[in-house]
């Protein structure tokens, strides 16, 4: 039995000792010329989307095309590249897709302003709604008011026999 303690013991000392390397070995190490360079890399990375992973953005992604697309755009930078050449660049060669806020133009309007759109259609569905349903309350309370001349003497002439 002790020695079987001893191989897992063993087991769970590697694994401790393996982690940290591990850990490690995702971390890229960038060095920047200044403080203002190491802000735009991290906007930029924290802007565009990994084109494997799809719902994470290249920072925060441990796949090897985001590690790719890290070091870059930390050459790009390095090569004095404005953000908007490094965004053009990733746009031309992933398409827009790696844009969390995809750029407004004939592609994208019913992307940006689909929502809205529905949103106004959904008011008008119910201003229409509300409005027939008031009248149709209007009408049951009053039905006196949809009466031709005809039937509204009529009424008057039944009520009278009514009374008497």
């Amino acid at each position: 039995m002790s020695s079987s303690l001893s191989g897992l013991g063993r087991l769970l000392l590697a694994l401790a000792l393996w982690l940290p390397l591990a850990a490690q070995a995702a971390i890229d190490a960038f060095e920047f010329k200044d403080e203002a360079t190491r802000e735009r890399f991290q906007h930029l990375t924290a802007e565009l989307r990994c084109p494997k992973c799809q719902n994470q953005n290249i920072a925060d992604s441990n796949s090897p095309i985001a590690s790719d697309l890290r070091h870059e755009i930390h050459r790009m930078l390095q090569e004095g590249a404005s953000d908007d050449d490094i965004v053009d660049f990733m746009v031309a060669r992933y398409g827009d897709f790696v844009l969390y806020r995809p750029r407004l133009n004939n592609e994208t309007l019913l992307l940006w302003y689909g929502p809205f759109g529905l949103l106004l259609i959904g008011a008008v569905v119910v201003l229409v709604l509300t409005r027939k349903r008031r009248r149709a309350v209007a009408a049951d309370e009053h039905p006196e008011h949809h009466l031709s001349a005809a039937e509204k003497r009529r009424l008057d002439e039944l009520l009278k026999q009514d009374e008497k």
